[in-house]
């Protein structure tokens, strides 16, 4: 027996948060995923444990499969992992391997029908849960193919009392179909050797039937994957932070093109593909946890060295440096050595407020930032301030945070961001803006500068981003920063966040023309787009 079983029926979780030109004027995480095969441990719980570990990756919901032998159990939410599962909803998950995924939607909007893992069952009766990190770029070819094919659309992700039986709109759903439908004449780990070779644009996957773990990820390996090893078992995750949390040692990265197989056997290790590793370079900026190491490095280490090349490409007379935290604190602690400009804490974070499914009145949205960051006036006030973030990407954030740090009395703000200028979308697993709404798109560094309110502006260089990872140039995807693609684009009206909704005016990126800022300065910072 399988089981996909929905929670909170009754509330309307097709419902989207409540818009806030703060909350997505940030690059929003892709997923995060984690595979575990071990006999003997609570795999549900190791499960919640690395997802937790994760949740940086995805808060729009959560889910966790288990297989036990005889059948998979899957059980998923809308919501954080905490929210999601109760200990008696994982005393209830008991199996040997499980599969785990925090979602933020990439393609295919948030409902409940585009959590995962994504389930299906095999014509032999065989469950099938698989969890997804990244975006395929040639998602409207496996829907001709799913058609041709004459695979259900369907799934059981279906059952959701509160929607009706409505089908998953979701890249990975189809992948998951694909393998469901080829698997009972050849096997799974046979069917995800021909199918993945088919399969272009980036992904980082973890699945499970009953018995047997799977991960697999892209040639160019864009997203990472990681391997780690318990006293009775394995462990896939995608970062290794999330190894850490459960106490499995590190192994090795999952090679791009790599397809990962463990049960009762052992591990089998092959090759689908011939890797051509592009690694993200955003994983360094903002998307990775500092504690992870990717390829050797360390992303703390990365971002202090960002930071230290940031001041030397953008030195300023100031007598303080401010992190925005959290992710602009490595940056600027870098900053303030490589300067000899005192370090310390401006801003103070609520760590509380993420997504919810309370509207907030005009009132309350109009605090914008202030929800999430307050300033420290003795600290702020008469200092000229160097404010170091790790990116820019619509305006709205920083132009709110330059208003709010005047009006805590700082005489001058300097903005230096430890990123080169966002001027192109993802189409790899970040949920970017559209170019369109790119600032760095329609106005120069100078344009930028005077719209946010700052005194000055600097972004690192290309050069300096890629020197502080200590990777080679040829190894990194930057195509956020400088437009060149490793994996070929289709047209554009086959690309798109809601390519599988008939939507495809809201996609993720588009040739729109760039818009230009009606005026300058912080004056009506929190009333603006």
């Amino acid at each position: 027996m399988v089981t996909d079983r929905p929670v909170n029926a009754g509330k309307d979780q097709s419902a989207p948060a409540a818009a806030d030109p703060v909350e997505h004027d940030v690059p929003r995480e892709e997923c995060g995923v984690f595979g575990v095969w071990a006999p003997g441990e609570e795999v549900a719980k190791l499960s919640f444990y690395g997802l937790y570990a994760l949740q940086h990756r995805g808060q729009e919901a959560a889910g966790i499969a288990v297989g036990d032998g005889s059948q998979v159990l899957v059980y998923k939410d809308l919501g954080l992992v905490s929210q999601v599962f109760s200990e008696q909803i994982l005393a209830s998950l008991q199996g040997h391997v499980a599969v785990g995924h925090a979602r933020y939607s990439t393609t295919g909007g948030g409902t409940w029908e585009n959590a995962q893992p994504t389930f299906r069952t095999t014509a032999t009766g065989s469950g099938l849960a698989l969890g997804h990190n990244g975006n395929l770029v040639n998602t409207a070819e496996l829907v001709d193919r799913v058609v041709a094919e004459g695979v259900d659309t369907v799934a059981a992700n279906a059952s959701s009392p509160a929607n009706g039986c409505e089908r998953a709109t979701s890249d990975s759903d189809l992948v998951c179909g694909l393998l469901a439908a080829r698997a009972a004449d050849k096997g799974l780990e046979q069917a995800a050797m021909e199918l993945f070779p088919t399969v272009r644009g980036a992904f980082s996957m973890v699945f499970c039937d009953e018995d047997t773990l799977y991960a697999a990820r892209d040639p160019q390996g864009v997203r990472p994957l990681v391997l780690g090893r318990l006293e009775r078992g394995w462990v896939v995750a995608s970062e290794t932070a999330a190894l850490d949390i459960v106490g499995a040692s590190f192994v090795r990265e999952v090679e791009p093109g790599e397809l990962l197989a463990i049960d009762a056997d052992g591990l089998r290790s092959q090759h689908f593909a011939s890797p051509k590793p592009k690694g993200c370079i955003f994983e360094y900026v903002y998307l990775a946890r500092p504690d992870t190491t990717i390829s050797g490095r360390s992303v703390h280490g990365t971002r202090v060295e960002i930071g230290r090349r940031l001041a030397q490409e953008h030195p300023v007379e100031a007598d303080l440096v401010i992190p925005v935290p959290e992710s602009g604190t490595p940056a600027a602690i870098g900053y303030a050595q490589a300067s000899g400009i005192p370090y310390g804490n401006g801003l103070v974070k609520n760590s509380y407020v993420g997504r919810t499914f309370i509207q907030p009145s005009q009132t309350i949205r109009q605090l914008g930032i202030r929800l999430k960051l307050n300033p420290l006036r003795e600290v702020i006030r008469g200092k000229r301030l160097v404010v170091v973030d790790d990116s820019i990407v619509r305006g709205n954030t920083q132009r709110a945070l330059v208003r709010m740090l005047r009006e805590a009395g700082a005489i001058e703000v300097h903005v230096r961001i430890a990123s080169p200028p966002v001027k192109w979308p993802c189409f790899y697993g970040i949920d970017f803006a559209s170019r369109a709404e790119l600032i760095a798109n329609g106005l120069d560094m100078d344009g930028v500068r005077r719209s946010i309110g700052a005194d000055s502006l600097g972004h690192v260089s290309l050069d300096g981003l890629v020197a502080a990872t200590e990777q080679p140039r040829s190894r990194l995807c930057a195509a956020c920063f400088d437009g060149d693609y490793p994996i070929p684009l289709p047209d554009d009206a086959r690309l798109g966040k809601y390519l599988l909704e008939g939507s495809s005016e809201r996609g993720v990126a588009g040739p729109a023309e760039p818009v230009l800022s009606s005026g300058y300065g912080a004056a009506d910072a929190l009333r603006r787009p």
